[in-house]
């Protein structure tokens, strides 16, 4: 194995244990650390600039497949996740189908036309209100009393399966939020924005290996837009380390685990602002 790959096989490893622990704790599925760290790893490897993005983004969400599974079962063995939410009796308003069909349009159609550049700048202001308003915001503030499931989770279930798709990125980062100002508990938040990743993430995979054929520049063993070898390494080391991060989240106090997941959100979000905005 020469240097280069050894490299890129330690990165992987290293990056996938704090992907798996963070899924765990926060119920993001990684992404928000499996994409910066993809990007700088295929940038400092010389991969086209044009592509990386493309291929930490679909990376990234093959990879939350593995994540998510594990962290929602993990969490549901605690009786955190609200599947009535994600997949009630009338199924044309229920949160994974709406997702699932915005993540999978965004990968598949939007992918190509949208820059890298835009949607990280995107992602990062909004990262950025949802954290201050997670570390500042007073517990008590609500937009509803329960999370809806009715004719309005369509069009916001939609555009946030899209949003997430587009960032390589669980439902966690937006998704515990929404349901904390909709009056849900944030372990019952964690545990059920992670079953949601499902719902992105095998939508978004696919959509991305759509999209990303015959595309030049790949990193090799690609399939579409999606690199296998991170894919293979990532996902592996996430697995072992998922149940860590879910043993401290469970006992946390809600109002510590709220702070802490405001303030990696927050750096997070701003080292996605800096990078968009320097380029």
């Amino acid at each position: 194995m020469d240097a280069q790959m050894l490299y890129l096989v330690v990165a992987l490893m290293v990056v996938g244990a704090a992907a798996g622990f963070s899924a765990g704790l926060f119920g993001i599925g990684g992404g928000a650390i499996i994409v910066p760290a993809l990007y700088y790893t295929f940038s400092a490897l010389g991969y086209p600039g044009d592509i990386i993005m493309h291929a930490a983004v679909a990376t990234s969400s093959a990879t939350i497949i593995v994540t998510s599974l594990r962290s929602a079962s993990a969490h549901n063995q605690h009786r955190a996740v609200d599947w009535n939410m994600i997949w009630p009796k009338n199924k044309l308003v229920g949160w994974g189908l709406w997702i699932g069909i915005g993540s999978l349009f965004a990968a598949a159609v939007l992918a190509k036309h949208l820059s890298g550049e835009i949607l990280t700048l995107i992602f990062g202001g909004m990262a950025s209100l949802i954290a201050v308003q997670l570390i500042f915001g007073r517990p008590d503030w609500r937009l509803a009393n329960e999370v809806p499931v009715n004719k309005i989770t369509p069009p916001i279930g939609f555009s946030l399966g899209a949003l997430c798709s587009l960032m390589g990125i669980g439902f966690g980062s937006f998704g515990v939020t929404f349901m904390v100002l909709c009056g849900k508990k944030i372990h019952n938040a964690i545990g059920t924005a992670a079953a949601l990743g499902i719902f992105i993430s095998i939508p978004a995979t696919l959509g991305f290996i759509i999209s990303g054929q015959d595309v030049a520049g790949r990193p090799p063993l690609s399939l579409g837009y999606v690199n296998l070898l991170g894919f293979a390494l990532i996902a592996s080391m996430s697995f072992l380390f998922i149940p860590l991060g879910v043993r401290i989240a469970h006992k946390m106090q809600q109002d510590k685990l709220r702070m802490a997941f405001g303030i990696c959100l927050l750096l997070v979000a701003l080292k996605m602002l800096r990078k968009a905005l320097l380029v």
